[in-house]
């Protein structure tokens, strides 16, 4: 029988790194690059747009599924997002899902795939092809030259804290009550998070923009759990004045479980003009 899609989730977007480090999301400077203000970190919007995926496919999903995001407009402070879930695919046991951000002008803002093949297990890339690394003592400054220097980036790591992933579902207003309760799985808007780490603690920038990803779950993770991102720099390019940067990241539980591989595209340097996104 056809599952039901998943009603439009409507959810009021907050700037959630208004004072962080990276200042496209500061009022003043992303007006200088020509916006209307702070932009709602990608990554926020990332963690908006599981929501009606997990809702329609469940926790399998989490376990093994997938989802490509590409971010095509700023998305602000207050901005009442709908998000909707529709599919397209169901030849069993494949099922795929086209998601999207509509920003309150009724505009697309962000563009999402999400795959699910029940039952199959996804292909687990070799540890050592992703070793762990330490971080920078002093981190250099963002150049082409530089991240093409880097054979392995330095691996950030989240705690084994359950504390810090219950406090992040309150931060991306998440109300799936199946990520609160006992033994949960962790949050997947959490791995792309930590693919930003793996770009901002290895490197210094001045305002950056997370553009798309790729996500594909190898394993379950569970909230608590301590998580390793380790990587290297795939691709560097430049395209109207803004360098760009693709990172290949491996996330590891428990120092020696795959449960996540993902492809993290940003602009580490936005060009000093008009940009839309």
């Amino acid at each position: 029988m056809r599952q039901a899609e998943p009603s439009p989730y409507r959810i009021r977007a907050r700037n959630t790194s208004a004072y962080a480090e990276n200042k496209i999301h500061d009022d003043a400077v992303a007006r200088r690059l020509g916006f209307r203000g702070g932009l709602v970190p990608g990554v926020t919007i990332y963690a908006y747009m599981t929501h009606p995926v997990v809702a329609a496919l469940g926790p399998e999903w989490l376990e093994r599924g997938a989802f490509s995001v590409r971010f095509r407009r700023p998305v602000y402070e207050g901005d009442t997002l709908t998000l909707t879930a529709r599919e397209t695919v169901r030849a069993e046991p494949s099922i795929t899902l086209e998601v999207t951000g509509l920003n309150p002008q009724g505009e697309a803002c962000a563009l999402g795939t999400a795959a699910l093949v029940r039952g199959s297990r996804s292909e687990i890339p070799s540890l050592a092809a992703y070793p762990k690394a330490p971080l920078p003592a002093a981190r250099p400054a963002a150049t082409r030259e530089r991240l093409a220097d880097l054979e392995a980036l330095g691996s950030p790591e989240l705690p084994a804290d359950p504390s810090e992933a219950a406090a992040y579902l309150d931060e991306v207003d998440e109300p799936l009550a199946l990520y609160r309760e006992p033994g949960a799985p962790a949050h997947p808007g959490l791995f792309v998070r930590q693919a930003n780490r793996a770009l901002d603690r290895n490197v210094l920038m001045g305002p950056w923009i997370h553009v798309s990803s790729d996500v594909r779950h190898l394993g379950l993770w569970r909230a608590g759990e301590p998580l390793t991102t380790c990587g290297r720099v795939a691709r560097l390019w430049e395209k109207n004045g803004n360098e760009y940067v693709e990172l290949d990241l491996l996330m590891v539980a428990d120092g020696l479980r795959p449960v996540a591989h993902v492809r993290h595209r940003c602009i580490y340097k936005v060009a000093e003009r008009e940009l839309s996104v």
